[in-house]
């Protein structure tokens, strides 16, 4: 039998951790600028000191190697790279599994985070992506009302309770969703990141855009952020969804990491993983402090084998891309091939902008005006968002819905999913003076969203009539 943490080629930006019969652990991390390279165990998550402290092997291709004859199944463990100077201790950018807050990596079993019937568990197959009917939440957000008639509020479990009623007797939670008729859930992001303190998750709150392990289940959502409970809970999260007949997309924030210089990528490889400007400093096209750089090799390796570590190991039914612009087109369509050797059915869409501007020329960026060069692949039509309710930016803006005159032109515009049609007038859509999608399929039609007022706030706030004060 062979327990695998990480089974990837030996050409390999992160960590590699199994354990194979003759009770050996053996690990490979990619560091090609270090000098020596440390793997600390630990017994906790957290706190404590190292029960022992050995050091890699350097080996090719840039990769360092070390095999202990032990089996550590359940310790926990950081790396330290020296590149000149030690560097601080990190899981590694590729750590499956984390203690809480994420500050450790745990060498665990994955046939052990598996619920009951997992086997069994598909995905929600759709003929046609234009078919799609995608509902937003936050996880935490889901349950966390103390109407929600729910006991695991603001946990993943509570995906998989049923029955649940408010006060009022309406449906909650699972059976509120189906009523929907929706086909997709599109969760925030459920990766581990950084600012929600595990140990006391109900005294902070974030949307979680803010990454710190790529590869492991946010601690706060689970009943056990000190353990592999988060993966467990969070398959059953989607298990809960599929049998419901609902599939599952992941909001995906590769485009940029909550912290920068001690980020667990410059912690490793210092520099290789972001974008510079021609004076040296970080570029920052997320509005975070950076962004990464997903044209270098190593990097978009990194995406397509997290996106491939996602939708295999979770069975999910598709990823939405925050700030898909920072993107290269390349590595956009690399992920779609990637992607259909597991399932082509599985959606991919994201948000055809920056927040701020690259020094990766726009031409070869995933915006929303490169959109018909990239396959099968999706970005949201803001267009139609602002026509329907108005300016984004301007809470008082109306749109076609609340009485705005001229905006016909934006709601024809989506209806025909931004492609050309010769009864619309483009000088009349506001943003996009012509068609930029070739296909339907490559345009998402929506209201409203996580970072912009609903759609029943806009009306509010638009609609409100004035009154002078005397």
């Amino acid at each position: 039998m062979m327990w695998i943490f990480r089974l990837t080629p030996i050409m390999r930006e992160t960590i590699w951790v199994f354990r194979i019969p003759e009770l050996k652990t053996r690990i490979r991390i990619w560091a090609p600028s270090a000098i020596q390279v440390e793997l600390r165990i630990y017994k906790q998550g957290n706190g404590g000191s190292a029960i022992r402290i050995d050091q890699f092997d350097r080996a090719e291709n840039g990769t360092w190697l070390i095999v202990l004859r032990s089996d550590l199944n359940g310790y926990y463990y950081t790396i330290k790279v020296n590149d000149g100077n030690w560097m601080n201790e990190t899981p590694g950018v590729d750590a499956r599994a984390v203690g809480i807050n994420g500050q450790r990596g745990l060498i665990f079993d994955p046939e052990q985070t598996n619920p009951e019937g997992w086997n069994e568990d598909k995905r929600i197959a759709s003929e046609h992506a234009t078919d799609s009917i995608i509902y937003e939440l936050n996880v935490r957000d889901f349950s966390i009302a103390s109407s929600s008639g729910m006991k695991n509020k603001g946990k993943y479990l509570a995906f998989t309770e049923t029955g649940t009623l408010s006060p009022e007797g309406l449906k909650t939670g699972i059976d509120h969703i189906k009523e929907l008729g929706i086909t997709h859930v599109h969760l925030l992001p459920v990766f581990d990141f950084l600012t929600v303190d595990e140990h006391a998750p109900d005294e902070s709150y974030n949307w979680g855009y803010d990454p710190q392990n790529f590869n492991a289940p946010e601690g706060s959502f689970s009943t056990d952020p000190n353990s592999t409970i988060r993966i467990l809970e969070l398959k059953m999260l989607v298990q809960a969804l599929h049998k419901a007949g609902i599939g599952v997309v992941l909001d995906v924030v590769y485009n940029h990491t909550a912290h920068t210089r001690r980020s667990n990528f410059n912690q490793t490889v210092p520099g290789y993983y972001y974008r510079q400007k021609s004076n040296g400093t970080f570029s920052n096209a997320s509005g975070c402090g950076n962004e990464i750089a997903t044209e270098r090799g190593m990097v978009r390796k990194f995406i397509l084998d997290s996106l491939f570590y996602w939708a295999t190991e979770f069975h999910l039914d598709g990823f939405r891309f925050d700030l898909m612009g920072i993107y290269d087109l390349e590595t956009m369509n690399q992920i779609r091939a990637k992607m259909d050797t597991i399932s082509t059915t599985i959606l991919l869409y994201g948000e055809g902008w920056t927040a701020d501007k690259s020094p990766l020329n726009e031409t070869w960026r995933a915006v929303k005006n490169n959109i018909s060069r990239l396959y099968r692949i999706a970005t949201f039509n803001d267009d139609f968002r602002d026509g329907i309710k108005g300016d984004n930016f301007n809470a008082h803006s109306k749109g076609f819905i609340s009485g705005r005159t001229v905006q016909e032109e934006n709601i024809k515009f989506g209806i025909v999913g931004a492609c050309f049609h010769p009864q619309i007038v483009y000088g009349y859509v506001e943003q996009s003076k012509s068609p930029w999608a070739i296909r339907p399929s490559q345009c998402i039609n929506y209201a409203s969203c996580h970072d912009n007022y609903t759609l029943y706030d806009k009306m509010v706030l638009s609609c409100r009539k004035r009154v002078k004060m005397k």
